[in-house]
C-alpha cells in the first residue's frame, strides 16, 4: 500500500440514540466526542439515529417509518395496479376461450 493516501482509522464506538445500543467497530470516521468503553479505554463516539439494533428489517418489527406520506402513496399505486390486473384477467381468459385451440397432428410412424 502506498503511504499517505489512505485515511487513518481505528476503533470507534457508535451509539444508536433511538434504542441506546452501543457497539464498537473499526472506522475512519472522525468524532468530536469520546466515551470510556468496557475495557476502560477512551474511544471516539459517534451518535447515529438508526442502526441494526433498531432498524425494522433487522429486528423483525413490521412497522414502517413514514415520512411525507410515502407509504400511503406506495399503497395506493399498488392497489391501483392490482385492481387493473383483476380487470384485465377476465378479458384475457375470455380471449383464450374464444380462440380455437391449434390442431395437432398425430405423430407419423417411421418406416424403415
Amino acid at each position: 500500500m502506498k503511504d499517505g493516501i489512505h485515511p487513518k482509522g481505528g476503533p470507534v464506538v457508535f451509539h444508536d440514540v433511538s434504542c441506546g445500543e452501543k457497539f464498537m467497530i473499526w472506522s475512519t470516521v472522525k468524532a468530536d466526542k469520546k466515551i470510556k468503553w468496557e475495557d476502560g479505554k477512551e474511544y471516539p463516539l459517534i451518535d447515529v439515529d438508526i442502526s441494526s439494533a433498531s432498524h425494522p428489517f433487522y429486528t423483525g418489527q413490521d412497522h414502517m417509518i413514514d415520512t411525507a406520506g410515502r407509504v400511503e402513496r406506495f399503497r395506493k399505486r399498488e392497489q391501483a395496479a392490482r385492481s387493473k390486473q383483476k380487470k384485465l384477467k377476465p378479458q384475457k381468459e375470455a380471449v383464450a376461450e374464444a380462440s380455437p385451440a391449434p390442431e395437432t397432428e398425430a405423430p407419423k410412424e417411421e418406416q424403415g
